[in-house]
C-alpha cells in the first residue's frame, strides 16, 4: 500500500522518478523499485516521502456497515461479462467526474 501512496503522491506533484529521487537524496532506481513493490518501504518511510512533496496523510476510523459483503453478494450471480460492463461502465463515469473536476 506504501508503494502505490507514493507512485500516487508523486504523479499528484507531477514529478518523474528521477525528479522525486532527486528531491529525496536518492535514485530514480530507488523510486522505480519502491513504487514497483520490490521494495517495501516503512510507513515512516511513506509518511517522510509524502511531507517532502508537501502532502500528508490522513486516516479516518470508521464503524463497518456490512455494504462490502452487501455489494458482493448482489455481483455474485452476475457473469463475468456482466461484472466487465459493470466495471467499465464505473469506470466511464469515474473519468467523466475526474476530468470535470480537472477542469474547473
Amino acid at each position: 500500500m506504501g508503494n502505490d501512496l507514493i507512485r500516487e503522491a508523486r504523479r499528484r506533484r507531477g514529478l518523474t522518478q528521477r525528479q522525486l529521487a532527486e528531491k529525496l537524496g536518492t535514485t530514480q532506481s530507488a523510486i522505480a523499485r519502491l513504487e514497483s513493490a520490490a521494495t517495501a518501504p516503512s510507513f515512516d518511510r511513506v509518511i517522510e516521502i509524502l511531507r517532502a512533496l508537501d502532502l500528508d496523510l490522513d486516516f479516518m476510523l470508521v464503524e463497518r456497515d456490512g455494504s462490502d459483503w452487501m455489494l458482493a453478494a448482489a455481483n455474485l450471480p452476475l457473469s463475468p461479462e456482466q461484472l466487465l460492463e459493470r466495471h467499465e461502465h464505473s469506470t466511464a463515469v469515474f473519468r467523466e467526474v475526474r476530468d470535470l473536476a480537472t477542469i474547473r
